[in-house]
């Protein structure tokens, strides 16, 4: 790919320090589209046959093919044979005739795993249609309602399936859009605008569809009904996980803390079929329960013993040679501990599966291989990664904060200095590559530059004790951030990589002037070590306009590479050309214009030079971050 230039053009300040970053509107498509073939939605529902149950604790019913697809079991409509249906514990399949029966109790959900080669049907805003709750009596009071009673069990569950030769192809494209996490309207109109309309403008993942992560809103559910509405324009079924923020927090515990969720989206955790893969969703969110008055009283994260006997149950009737996909709110573990505190009871379900986990939740964008090992890690039961994971990124970024752009968008910058986007997972048999789509780029947008001085590193600190301490006095003044001082030469000085994509089977390599590549070391090699943390440890790029602005500010990454700049620089601009190649042979390539000087330049402003690559610099501008 052709390198571009991130050049540290000037831009002028005055005394205060600059509060919002401004820049051209992008330029560049989302992503790549797909065949141009347009979406058919097979729009319905489940069908419920009311009448008594035959036996009050068993459901029966069939899966069939809705060939008119009025989601109603004609009698020329027969059933499927060998589909899956659980009650969230046990899992049944379906005999020749496509009948079914499971044993049925109180505040259950009962969901069929979507066969490849079928596609459930959705409702008006392309939400998959594919369970049926079971709670008599309904819920327990709830501010957001909850699940209407359901009366007796019903006769049966009848769940349509249409043929779909589009769920049956080896290649499917897997948008996975983390923790969109509206707190407002305002928000959720910098979701429909950022990477939400990114998606809606995608025509390659018809078949698949796209599920959204967990943290879909911000705590108050009378969002969900314009989350919908922002995803309504889907290209593809859009199926929810929840997350820690989508629950209902006057519940008296974990039992009914999802029966909001579980009554507008659907199972806490579920399974479908695309291709030859296996996607399992989970809840690995455990609610404490209410405080006094309805507050919210924490979580753990955790896979509760029902969850994993009905994985093992499900996974039984998986055949050994597909792709299992498991798909959570909060990652297994991040790269900074294990995040689930149960992680070593799943990998001991997937012992021996060609798997791969993804999650979200931690508003960071990893890549994390199997033979990585980390101390932390250790100390929470992991002695070395078995399976890929994968942490998603987010759409909200860094909750919205940060100035805003010139599309009226936050930056946010994530806390590991990604951006906010969308995680595509790309299958092609049993096997599968992934990309994440910055808002409103293209994918080759993969790197951003800076240089970590100890000028800038003295800074930081004191930016940053400024900024959340009240901000009493004048800001700090870091002065041109594209200026390195012989001074900053004669210590530690690094020029930093930020390669979003990058994971230990990465490489980056930086040329500088033209001169040989050099091999940049990655700050965090998952070879055993502690987790390396410190302002050492920042990518510049982000950390300095969040500084300047709001959200938070890292100081450990998993992608981040430093090369120490040569202490021999010659006064002048020098050039940094950096080329950085994924676990997968792609290549990025990014450059960065830097100034080294006999003294640093006094400042009493901050400067920013340059900003987002293939941009101009930034202008001034005053805006407040969410």
């Amino acid at each position: 790919m052709s390198p571009r230039s991130t050049r540290l053009t000037c831009a002028v300040a005055g005394i205060a320090p600059i509060v919002g970053l401004f820049l051209v509107a992008p330029g560049a498509s989302a992503a790549p589209s797909g065949d141009g073939a347009s979406y058919d939605p097979y729009t319905g529902h489940v069908e419920v046959v009311r009448g008594e149950a035959a036996d009050p604790e068993v459901l029966t019913g069939t899966v069939f093919h809705d060939r008119d697809e009025d989601s109603t079991q004609d009698r020329r409509e027969k059933g499927i044979a060998g589909v899956t249906v659980s009650n969230g514990r046990d899992v049944a399949t379906t005999d020749g005739q496509g009948r079914y029966s499971i044993p049925a109790f109180d505040n259950m959900t009962v969901f069929v795993t979507q066969p490849a080669g079928y596609q459930v049907p959705v409702d008006e805003h392309q939400i998959a249609q594919f369970s049926y709750n079971h709670l008599p009596e309904g819920s327990p009071e709830l501010k957001y309602g909850g699940i209407p009673a359901t009366g007796e069990l019903p006769e049966a569950v009848n769940f349509p399936l249409a043929k779909s030769k589009a769920t049956g192809k080896a290649q499917q494209s897997c948008p996975i859009a983390s923790d969109t996490q509206a707190y407002n309207m305002t928000e959720m109109g910098y979701a429909r605008d950022g990477a939400v309309a990114d998606l809606m403008a995608r025509d390659d993942y018809a078949s698949c569809g796209i599920l959204m992560l967990g943290d879909n809103v911000g705590d108050d559910l009378s969002l969900n009904p314009a989350l919908k509405d922002i995803y309504a324009d889907a290209n593809g079924p859009v199926r929810a996980t929840p997350g820690n923020h989508d629950m209902d927090y006057d519940a008296a515990d974990d039992t009914h803390a999802l029966d909001t969720f579980r009554h507008q989206f659907g199972p806490g955790y579920f399974s479908y079929d695309v291709g030859q893969a296996h996607v399992v969703v989970l809840d690995n969110v455990i609610y404490n329960g209410a405080k006094e008055g309805g507050k919210n009283g924490g979580y753990k994260e955790a896979i509760d013993d029902q969850q994993l006997e009905w994985l093992e149950n499900d996974l039984a009737e998986v055949p050994a040679n597909k792709l299992v996909v498991v798909a959570a709110h909060a990652p297994i573990v991040d790269h900074r501990m294990v995040v689930t505190d149960n992680a070593a009871e799943l990998y001991d379900v997937l012992e021996g599966r060609n798997a791969v986990t993804i999650g979200g939740h931690t508003h960071m964008l990893e890549n994390l291989l199997p033979g990585d090992t980390r101390e932390e890690w250790a100390a929470g039961g992991v002695e070395e990664l078995e399976h890929t994971q994968l942490v998603a990124g987010a759409v909200s970024g860094n909750w919205y904060s940060g100035g805003l752009d010139e599309q009226g968008l936050p930056y946010a910058f994530m806390t590991d200095g990604a951006r906010p986007g969308v995680l595509t997972l790309e299958l092609d048999g049993n096997e599968f590559s992934e990309r994440y789509t910055i808002r409103g780029e293209s994918d080759d947008l993969q790197l951003a530059l800076g240089v970590n001085t100890p000028h800038w590193r003295e800074w930081a600190a004191k930016q940053l004790e400024w900024r959340d301490g009240g901000k009493e006095g004048d800001a700090p003044a870091l002065g041109d951030e594209g200026v390195v001082s012989a001074e900053d030469l004669a210590g530690e000085s690094w020029l930093t990589a930020n390669f979003y994509a990058g994971s230990t089977d990465a490489r980056v390599e930086v040329s500088i002037d033209g001169g040989a590549e050099v091999e940049a070391e990655h700050s965090q090699p998952m070879q055993g070590e502690a987790l390396a943390t410190g302002w050492e440890y920042s990518d510049t790029f982000a950390a300095t306009r969040n500084l300047l602005t709001s959200g938070g500010v890292t100081q450990s990454n998993a992608h981040l590479w430093r090369l120490p700049l040569p202490a021999d620089l010659d006064e002048g601009t020098h050039t940094a050309e950096v080329s950085a190649t994924d676990n997968r042979g792609r290549e990025f390539t990014e450059t960065l214009r830097f100034t080294v000087t006999d003294e640093r330049t006094a400042a009493k402003a901050t400067v920013l030079r340059g900003d987002v690559p293939g941009k101009v610099p930034a202008n001034i501008g005053v805006t407040s971050g969410s």
